[in-house]
């Protein structure tokens, strides 16, 4: 794993911070994109500099902006030469109420959570190839069992999932692309009650929340310790899925 490079999408911050962590342990370089989060982005990478040096530097873009995507991806490999894995982790995230659904909901929530890692990926693929490498999309539960007041974003993720298995049927056998679907990981930053974070707690079978590191775990497993498997999305949601 030494000297390999991935590119993490919104990695300044909560899951994808804690994906970007745990590659880096195991001998990743790691280009951390951010979008406005550029402190912690910013210390992330120092954070991992001082650990070993030259390993790790901060790619900023708006994902929206398709104009921003191959620049972005040429930062990288100008850096270090090559590109092993790419982790569409960037996601926006908020309810959609039948009633108050407009256009810009649409362009946002299907932007990030799809568009982007359609046409990320599209653009990696060559780097990719060169490295018989890797592409992991963070998922969700809810891209199969419907969310309530969160239409666009659980098409979004619908989306993703499928995106995920055609690209791994196209871009076998030279790149790997598989999927990780969170359920109860972190509670959403915007409100969330504790009665409703208890009934979700309830429905899993383990009766408790997961932490950031069960998904960077699973992406890391997914990547170097499954090379037979393609086209699979791992649910890491406590048997949540289970009882939906």
């Amino acid at each position: 794993m030494q000297n390999k490079v991935a590119l993490v999408t919104g990695a300044a911050r909560r899951i994808g911070a804690e994906i970007s962590r745990q590659l880096h342990a195991r001998g990743y370089n790691i280009a951390l994109h951010y979008r406005s989060s550029s402190e912690h982005a910013a210390g992330l990478c120092e954070q991992f500099n001082r650990q070993r040096e030259n390993s790790a530097m901060i790619v900023q873009a708006d994902l929206l902006e398709m104009d921003a995507l191959q620049p972005m991806l040429d930062a990288v490999v100008n850096q270090w030469q090559r590109l092993d894995l790419l982790v569409n982790n960037a996601s926006t995230f908020y309810a959609t109420p039948v009633g108050s659904m407009n256009e810009e909901h649409w362009q946002d929530l299907l932007g990030s959570n799809l568009k982007a890692p359609l046409f990320l990926s599209q653009a990696a693929v060559p780097y990719l190839k060169k490295q018989y490498g890797n592409i992991i999309n963070i998922v969700d539960i809810h891209a199969e069992r419907p969310m309530k007041e969160h239409t666009m974003y659980c098409v979004a993720k619908a989306g993703l999932a499928m995106l995920t298995k055609s690209l791994a049927k196209e871009l076998g056998p030279d790149i790997r692309v598989n999927g990780v679907a969170p359920g109860a990981i972190l509670w959403p930053e915007n409100e969330m009650d504790e009665a409703t974070q208890g009934l979700i707690l309830e429905r899993t079978a383990l009766k408790c929340s997961g932490e950031p590191g069960d998904i960077a775990s699973a992406v890391a497993f997914l990547v170097e310790d499954a090379c037979y498997i393609t086209g699979h999305i791992l649910p890491v949601d406590g048997g949540r899925s289970l009882n939906i």
